[in-house]
């Protein structure tokens, strides 16, 4: 038992080494957060060490890596939604002002004239600044909401799989999506106008 112990170590020692890095830049990538970075790829091995001796070597390391990885992240959005479902932040508050207030008292869609900066999407997506604006803006809303438009957006994940992962109805989904852009928009014409 030892002895097995003992190449377990070796063996996740050269994962540690191999795939560190990558694992943490996806971690990063999906949480923006350097701490919960480090954090879950610190747990991705962890986990890795305790079930190593259920790796059967059907698929690469790396990629049994990145699956424990995912599942970690999914599990700390997880947590985090079940945390602020008490107490929505301010920018929640807002998200849910900026719905609402597309209506008015006879549930007519109010005018809502298009700003012009929004005519010009090609070129702002190639401008380095508003990029900055729009990653910081992009942190700024709550972790649930910013889960689900990257999912959407960035990984090209399917909205029941999302819902899945956030343990949310396919109606709750669409409304975060909603709101989260509605409050994306916002947000971009007062830091970026």
């Amino acid at each position: 038992m030892e002895v097995i112990k003992e190449n377990s170590k070796i063996v996740l020692e050269k994962w540690v080494n191999q795939f560190s890095d990558e694992l943490f830049s996806w971690a990063l990538y999906k949480t923006s957060s350097k701490e919960t970075a480090e954090d879950l790829v610190q747990e991705t091995f962890l986990a890795a060490f305790n079930k190593i001796d259920t790796f059967q070597g059907k698929s690469q390391p790396k990629t049994w890596l990145f699956s424990i990885l995912n599942n970690k992240v999914i599990d700390y959005y997880r947590l985090s939604a079940r945390t602020t479902k008490q107490t929505f932040s301010i920018s929640e508050n807002s998200g849910y002002e900026l719905s609402d207030g597309l209506f008015n008292e006879t549930e007519n869609w109010k005018n809502n004239d298009i700003n012009p900066i929004w005519n010009q999407d090609e070129e702002l997506l190639d401008n380095p600044e508003f990029n900055n604006v729009m990653q910081d803006c992009m942190e700024d809303l709550p972790q649930k909401w910013k889960f689900a438009l990257t999912s959407k957006y960035l990984t090209d994940k399917k909205a029941d799989e999302i819902c899945q992962e956030l343990e949310i109805t396919v109606s709750n989904y669409w409304q975060i999506v909603h709101r989260a852009k509605l409050l994306l928009k916002k947000c971009l014409e007062i830091k970026w106008l």
